[in-house]
């Protein structure tokens, strides 16, 4: 049988500007991949993210690069054809994750299966979420957990008063908090500023330094306070080696990693290298997330907001309850496209 890879751009407007240490953006543009044989759809998500180079006309000719291996893979376990289609895609990792999760979607959905029941015991609950908290002025960031109740909150530093802000914060909420520092201090701001957030309640530090400065990280995985896990420094496979050496932990992100079936061997690596293990999200639809969630029952750590940031989803499917992953009763991914 014939299957069919097609996709649809989308642009999410943000529900409020999103910043981190290195930009502000108020919307996210998508491209979401579907792979059909005419009755079953399965579906994938890749954004453009000029941070790793990536663009829709890249994201559109490596879908045209994959189009005639994907048209003739049916009945192909989803790793083969990962396997078939990374060759000629090192280049563009988000567009092979797209691929992948839609094709790990529509191939459960052929087996009147769910995707999660693939990776283990499904019914193994899932860690709670994270709601991210974007940099911004004190009194927009108290009002945005205000307008959000929620059990833990990641937020974004990487300004002057990094400690006054999480100081401010913890005035209005006792819900744990994470950091997200992406890449923005050095290791005596690290060292110094862990100290005092450990007195506030925070949980971890994710990627305090640049990507690459892993004799820094190095030096902080011994005397820092608080566990650091790893975001930029670990976007694949290869690099979850190198960061046991500088971080307690990792944070997966599929579409740096490639999908789910790269996901699930790093996950397998970090722990027998006794790392912890976080897989987290980008400005991304529903059709991501939903993706993500499948990896759900077998992390320590989960930020799968991002469904929730965005005002114009393009799909329904894994949602969130008060950190909760709310799966739907759905086979593969459980995803259902609104437009």
């Amino acid at each position: 049988m014939h299957l069919k890879l097609t996709t649809k751009s989308f642009r999410l407007t943000l529900k409020h500007p999103f910043t981190i240490s290195r930009s502000t953006r108020t919307f996210q543009d998508t491209v979401i991949v579907s792979v059909s044989d005419g009755i079953i759809a399965g579906y994938g998500e890749a954004i453009p993210y000029p941070y790793y180079n990536i663009t829709i006309d890249l994201i559109e000719q490596s879908v045209l690069k994959s189009k005639s291996i994907v048209e003739n893979a049916f009945g192909m376990h989803p790793d083969v054809l990962w396997k078939l289609l990374e060759p000629n895609l090192k280049d563009d990792y988000f567009t092979l994750c797209a691929i992948n999760c839609a094709y790990w979607d529509f191939y459960t959905k052929s087996h009147n299966k769910t995707t999660r029941s693939y990776f283990g015991d499904a019914s193994k609950k899932s860690p709670l979420s994270d709601y991210t908290i974007g940099i911004d002025s004190i009194e927009a960031m108290k009002q945005k957990i205000i307008e959000m109740p929620w059990p833990i909150y990641k937020i974004k530093l990487g300004t002057e008063h990094d400690v006054k802000i999480v100081s401010e914060l913890r005035k209005i909420t006792n819900a744990v908090f994470r950091i997200d520092a992406n890449c923005a201090w050095t290791v005596n701001e690290t060292l110094e500023n862990a100290i005092k957030l450990k007195e506030l309640g925070v949980e971890f530090i994710e990627q305090p330094l640049n990507l690459d400065d892993w004799e820094g990280m190095k030096q902080l995985k011994s005397e820092c306070v608080l566990p650091l896990i790893a975001d930029e420094s670990c976007q694949r496979y290869e690099d979850v080696e190198k960061c046991a050496e500088g971080f307690h932990g990792i944070n997966i992100k599929l579409m740096k990693c490639g999908g789910l079936t790269p996901a699930l061997k790093m996950i397998k690596k970090a722990r027998e290298l006794n790392l912890k293990v976080m897989a987290g999200c980008m400005a991304e639809s529903t059709v991501g997330i939903s993706s993500l969630a499948q990896i759900a029952p077998l992390l320590d750590y989960i930020d799968a907001d991002g469904g929730m940031l965005i005002k114009n989803d393009t799909a329904i499917g894994v949602s969130l309850e008060y950190g909760s992953l709310i799966y739907p009763k759905e086979n593969g991914s459980g995803i259902i496209l609104l437009h």
